[in-house]
C-alpha cells in the first residue's frame, strides 16, 4: 500500500470534504493525538502550500496527527456557528481578521495569551499583527499565520502596448480600464469581483472615497459620499462597459481565470495568488503588480491576517503545537514559495526570497500605507449579506447606488443593534 503523501489525494479534498493526510508509517505508530483543521484554503497552490507545512510538522511532530478540512468561505461563519452550538467544533480554525468580533461573540475562540506569552518566537511578531485577533480585554487568541496584502495585477504588455503606466489614483484606473477595453476581442480592462467575496473591496471603495464603515468609535455611512462611490465603482460596468458582462456573479476563480486567459487587463486581489499567476503567464513580461489606487479621499489597503485559533480544548497542547508551528521561519517561507502569501513574522519577511523579488516591492510598498479591515460584531453577515447582494442590484440594473446605500444603511443599523 503506497502511504506516500500525494498531491493529488489532498487536492481532492477542496470540496470541502474532510480529507485525512496521508502519513508515512512511523508517523501512523508513534501518534498520541489527533486534531481536525478547519481552513479556507481553495487553490491548487494553497493546497500545496498547507502540504509542504503539514508534511513539516509530522516531520518534526510525529506523535501529532492532523486531519484538514476545506471550508469555503461563503460558508464558513454558518459552518462554524452550527459547530458551536451543537458542540461538534473543530481543534483548530484559521480565522480572518474581519471575523473575529463574530466569533469571539458567540464564544467560539479560545484564550491563547498565556501561551503566546511564553512562546520563544512570540517576539518575531510585531504587537500589530496581533491586533485584529485581540479583544478589549487585551485577551489574545489567535496567532498570525500569514498576511493578506492587497494589490493589483494588470497586464503589463497591453500597458506597454497602450504606452500606459501602472494607475495611481481612481482616476487613472478608470482612464486604464476603458483605454484597453475592446470588446471586439473580447477584452475588458477590469476583472470586477461582483460576486461571491466581493463585498471587501465595495467597502474600500466606499472608504476610499471618504465614508469610513468606523470612525471616531461610531459605525455608518455617510449616505451622499457612499451613493457616490458605489456609483463610481458600478459604473465601470454599468457606464463604461469596461468589465466583463459575468461580473455580477463573478468571484475569486472566475476573475483570475478572466485575468490569466486574456480576457481582462486589471484585477484587485492579493499576494496569496501571486504563484498561481506565475505559473500561467511571465512575471515582469505579460504581468506586473503594483498597490491598489488611491480613492479621492483616502489609499485603503486592508492588511488582513489569517489567524490559527483554537476553537476546542479538548487536545489543546496538541493544538498549539500545530498552531505555533506556523510562526516557524521555515514553514512561512515553505507556504509563500508555494502561494505568494506574505509572512506575519517579521524574521521569515526578511528572506532573501521575499526582499530580494522586485514584483513583491508594490506588498511592501502598501505595508506602509494599508491598515486593518473593520470589525465589530455584525459586520461580516452586513457585509456578506446586505453590501454584496445590494451592489449587485446596481450592476444589473434593479437599484440605483442611492437606493443600495440607503437599503446598507438600514442593513447595517439593524446588524449592530
Amino acid at each position: 500500500m503506497n502511504t506516500s503523501i500525494s498531491r493529488r489525494r489532498l487536492l481532492q479534498t477542496g470540496a470541502g470534504v474532510a480529507g485525512a493526510t496521508a502519513l508515512l508509517p512511523q508517523w501512523a505508530m508513534a501518534q498520541q493525538a489527533a486534531i481536525n483543521y478547519w481552513h479556507t484554503f481553495t487553490s491548487q497552490s494553497e493546497f500545496a502550500g498547507l502540504e509542504a507545512v503539514m508534511a513539516a510538522f509530522h516531520a518534526s511532530n510525529p506523535d501529532v496527527m492532523v486531519t484538514q478540512e476545506n471550508i469555503p468561505n461563503p460558508e464558513f461563519m454558518a459552518k462554524v456557528t452550527a459547530a458551536v452550538v451543537s458542540g461538534s467544533r473543530p481543534d483548530v480554525t484559521m480565522v480572518a481578521s474581519e471575523r473575529f468580533a463574530d466569533l469571539h461573540a458567540m464564544g467560539a475562540l479560545i484564550d491563547l495569551t498565556d501561551r503566546l506569552a511564553a512562546w520563544d518566537r512570540r517576539g518575531d511578531f510585531d504587537d500589530s499583527r496581533f491586533a485584529s485577533i485581540t479583544d478589549a480585554d487585551g485577551r489574545i487568541y489567535g496567532l498570525p499565520a500569514f498576511a493578506f496584502v492587497p494589490w493589483m495585477y494588470y497586464r503589463k504588455d497591453w500597458f506597454d502596448a497602450e504606452g500606459l503606466s501602472a494607475p495611481t489614483t481612481y482616476a487613472e484606473f478608470e482612464a486604464a480600464a476603458i483605454a484597453i477595453t475592446d470588446p471586439a476581442q473580447g477584452r475588458f480592462g477590469f476583472g470586477m469581483r461582483g460576486g461571491a467575496g466581493g463585498q471587501s473591496f465595495i467597502i474600500d471603495v466606499m472608504e476610499a472615497f471618504g465614508s469610513p464603515i468606523v470612525k471616531d468609535g461610531m459605525i455608518g455611512l455617510d449616505r451622499d459620499v457612499a451613493a457616490q462611490a458605489v456609483d463610481w465603482y458600478a459604473g465601470l460596468m454599468t457606464r463604461h462597459a469596461a468589465v466583463p458582462p459575468s461580473a455580477p456573479n463573478d468571484g475569486f476563480r472566475q476573475i483570475m481565470e478572466a485575468f490569466q486567459t486574456g480576457q481582462t487587463g486589471m484585477v484587485w486581489h492579493h499576494t496569496g495568488s501571486f504563484q498561481d499567476m506565475s505559473n500561467l503567464l511571465e512575471a515582469g513580461v505579460e504581468f506586473a503588480t503594483a498597490p491598489l489606487p488611491a480613492g479621492p479621499a483616502a489609499r485603503v489597503a486592508r492588511l488582513g491576517y489569517a489567524y490559527n485559533c483554537m476553537t476546542s480544548d479538548a487536545n489543546a497542547d496538541a493544538s498549539w503545537d500545530w498552531i505555533s508551528f506556523w510562526g516557524e521561519p521555515d514553514a512561512a517561507v515553505a507556504l509563500l514559495e508555494a502561494t505568494g502569501y506574505f509572512p506575519a513574522s517579521s524574521v521569515a519577511a526578511a528572506d532573501p526570497r521575499i526582499a530580494g523579488n522586485p514584483l513583491y516591492a508594490p506588498a511592501s510598498e502598501t505595508l506602509g500605507f494599508g491598515g486593518p479591515p473593520p470589525s465589530f460584531p455584525g459586520y461580516a453577515g452586513w457585509s456578506e449579506s446586505s453590501v454584496l447582494p445590494l451592489f449587485q442590484s446596481v450592476l444589473i440594473g434593479q437599484l440605483t447606488p442611492e437606493e443600495a446605500v440607503d437599503q446598507m444603511i438600514a442593513a447595517l443599523e439593524e446588524a449592530v443593534q
